[in-house]
């Protein structure tokens, strides 16, 4: 018989051993937010639950019932097989833990597959996520990477959480590069899978003496970072990096790669047109047009970015800044390092 356990017991089971959880909810559903870590193995497509949730409105919960069996029966086989594929302890949960887990942990028990299911489904694990954020705590001291665009803070960040420094990427959770142009090329978050993640990390890094963050506007694209960590994170020191400009317009250009959506840059330069004075936009769009990024790139860096990271920095007490000026991302990194080995000789880098 399979076993309930409470999102509690579940978290300690993560932390404390290899344990894979597993969401029963259709494609979409997965797609749109889940627990952090989870695989997606539905017990119904997308068409499917729709097509169980209408006959359940339509004609009632036995009709539903029994075409879902119909559908779960058709695709039993599979389904086992990628259950016993998974070598780890398994945990399911679908919406409220009700019969989409029960039906997953009940066929896979039946095959000697022994699996847990979440109580309460991921409704209880948003509800858990919501409490967590409304107790506006996070001990950490937090050390933000800041600087102008183009200085790579993200790729220095990434490669400081490869080297065990405690980081949370705030881009990558928000799926969007922070810029007019982050959302080209990925995939933007939505506010509760944004949080879930956030969490998570915060949990993670709860008992360390500092977490690296980057500098942020509150809102990342389709997502908006809670007031208490956006004001502690506006409070605390700030690393300022500069680069070289042609240093930043090839770091751009590396990153983004404008010539394979270039379709997508200018409808994203449209919004912001109007904020840069004419004959530069006008520049920028025959820029754009005719395929010379790297003025293009040049051009907004020096008349719209610039400025605004300008007007940033003076909003900074003297006492809470520190700036590095550096000749490529290799220097960058090193000073930085070097920096916090100086803030905290004996917390850096953290395993």
């Amino acid at each position: 018989m399979f076993h309930d356990i409470t999102l509690d017991e579940l978290l300690k089971k993560q932390h404390n051993e290899k344990h894979t959880i597993i969401d029963v909810r259709s494609p979409k559903e997965f797609h749109e937010s889940t627990i952090p870590g989870s695989i997606n193995i539905p017990v119904f497509s997308d068409e499917e639950r729709a097509e169980v949730g209408t006959l359940y409105k339509q004609v009632g919960k036995e009709a539903a019932k029994e075409r879902g069996l119909e559908i779960m029966s058709a695709k039993l086989p599979e389904f086992i097989a990628k259950f016993q594929e998974i070598d780890t302890p398994k945990t399911v949960f679908c919406w409220r833990g009700g019969m989409r887990s029960k039906t997953a942990a009940t066929v896979t028990d039946l095959m000697g597959i022994e699996v847990n299911r979440l109580q309460g489904g991921i409704r209880a694990y948003r509800q858990w996520v919501i409490k967590e954020l409304e107790k506006a705590y996070f001990p950490p001291d937090i050390v933000v990477l800041n600087g102008n665009t183009g200085t790579g803070k993200t790729k220095i960040l990434h490669q400081l959480a490869e080297q065990g420094y405690p980081v949370i990427d705030l881009e990558g959770m928000a799926g969007h590069r922070g810029s007019i142009f982050g959302h080209i090329g990925a995939e933007p978050s939505i506010q509760k899978e944004f949080e879930s993640q956030l969490v998570q990390a915060m949990r993670k890094f709860r008992d360390v003496p500092f977490v690296l963050m980057e500098g942020e506007s509150k809102r990342i694209g389709k997502v908006t970072i809670p007031e208490f960590l956006f004001d502690q994170k506006e409070e605390s020191t700030q690393l300022f990096i500069t680069l070289p400009m042609e240093q930043r317009v090839r770091n751009i250009l590396d990153d983004y790669q404008p010539w394979n959506q270039p379709d997508d840059f200018a409808e994203a330069f449209d919004r912001i047109k109007k904020r840069i004075h004419t004959p530069v936009a006008k520049q920028i769009d025959h820029d754009l047009t005719t395929e010379n990024y790297h003025q293009a790139v040049r051009l907004l860096l020096e008349y719209y970015y610039d400025p605004r990271y300008t007007h940033m920095f003076n909003n900074y007490p003297e006492d809470k800044t520190k700036i590095f000026k550096v000749s490529d991302t290799a220097d960058a990194l090193s000073q930085i390092k070097h920096e916090l080995s100086r803030m905290y000789p004996e917390k850096a880098p953290l395993s």
